[in-house]
């Protein structure tokens, strides 16, 4: 997968050192730090409070096996905030300015079944870099050959119905991430920076973490739960479903909904934008104006404030966003967003219809245009 891409810089980077100055000129006013301050604090503690609740509760609390399921539904839900609000800023370095506070949280990433070496290389350098890139920005790979989302992809018979279908495999994100994705990331040469291998310290971070996670979510619930082993596999099935839902619909509704741009560049080719303006055309904010959208997703919902200011702690982006908006109409430059959560999904939808029409539907829709 080459990424020899190129950004235009002239002209339209005034964007973005207008925007810079700006938000810096808000902090600076407010005389207030941009990583986390006690409200993230709290909502950290309460987190892994919960977290260390459920987890226990989920061994040992002594309830009806329908309350287990709860439980175990509500400690993949929890661990999904976790990844949203602790660790994604700890690894971007928003979270505190002390890189060991941030590299100390960030190893909860690993907790929670998820390895920190391949998420910095394929989101904070590939994706933050290429993002919405057709061939270069490796999220995009959603389900390859189930779901179809851009145009260069072959078309199947049943890519019609993934509008309906793609929503029941988003809950087995977390199962395929973790027990897969992981590895083949992990030893995909063509991620690699330079080609170089990852450095032998990560190889064994790699299998040693993924043995704790695997110990601490199967082992341990087998030997010390006083239910039927199956019983005890289809709860750790709920846990991964319930944080497969959550984690795998909110990833897509920044960036796969109608309203975002999809390039598709040769080999070599240069993106006829700034570095800014890409990611202003290619990334969608949603319920901007939900507080509490903004609190459980840990600001994935302010994804055009989060790209252009990765290394601000996302209590901030509510903020910021006003800044970035206002900055974003005076010079012309789109600022795209969904009012609301459900109108994001229904983006999203549309957007997986639209990818999977046979040929001769879009010919038709196109004919009436």
């Amino acid at each position: 997968m080459s990424r020899n891409i190129k950004f235009e810089d002239a002209g339209s980077s005034i964007f973005l050192e207008t925007v810079r100055e700006r938000t810096k000129n808000y902090f600076d006013a407010n005389k207030i730090s941009t990583k986390a301050d006690w409200r993230m604090v709290a909502k950290t503690i309460g987190l892994l409070l919960l977290w260390g609740l459920l987890y226990w509760s989920f061994l040992f609390a002594n309830v009806p096996l329908f309350l287990k399921f709860i439980i175990a539904a509500g400690l993949g839900i929890t661990m999904g905030l976790i990844g949203f609000n602790i660790c994604h800023d700890a690894l971007h370095g928003a979270y505190a300015k002390s890189p060991w506070k941030n590299k100390a949280l960030g190893w909860l990433f690993n907790a929670i079944g998820a390895n920190v070496y391949v998420w910095k290389m394929t989101h904070n350098r590939i994706h933050h870099t290429f993002t919405n890139i057709v061939g270069h920005d490796a999220d995009l790979e959603v389900a390859p050959g189930i779901i179809r989302i851009h145009e260069d992809e072959p078309k199947k018979w049943i890519h019609r119905y993934q509008h309906v279908y793609a929503f029941f495999l988003y809950s087995l994100s977390s199962i395929s991430w973790f027990f897969k994705k992981d590895y083949m990331k992990f030893f995909d040469k063509s991620l690699r920076v330079n080609g170089k291998k990852p450095p032998r310290i990560e190889y064994f971070n790699l299998f040693f973490f993924k043995l704790v996670y695997y110990a601490f979510f199967l082992i341990i619930p087998l030997l010390v739960m006083e239910v039927a082993w199956w019983q005890v596999l289809l709860l750790l099935l709920v846990m991964h479903l319930a944080e497969g839902t959550l984690i795998g619909n909110v990833f897509q509704l920044a960036h796969l909904v109608e309203e975002t741009n999809m390039p598709n560049p040769k080999q070599n080719a240069e993106i006829h934008d700034s570095w800014a303006i890409h990611q202003m055309r290619t990334t969608a904010n949603f319920a901007r104006g939900n507080p509490l959208a903004g609190f459980l997703f840990g600001g994935l919902n302010y994804q055009i404030e989060h790209h252009l200011f990765p290394n601000v702690c996302h209590v901030h982006y509510p903020d910021i966003s006003v800044i970035v908006k206002a900055t974003a109409e005076e010079f012309d430059v789109p600022y795209l967003e969904n009012e609301t959560f459900s109108s994001a999904l229904k983006s999203h939808s549309n957007f997986l219809q639209k990818m999977g029409r046979p040929k001769k539907t879009e010919e038709l829709l196109s004919a009436k245009v």
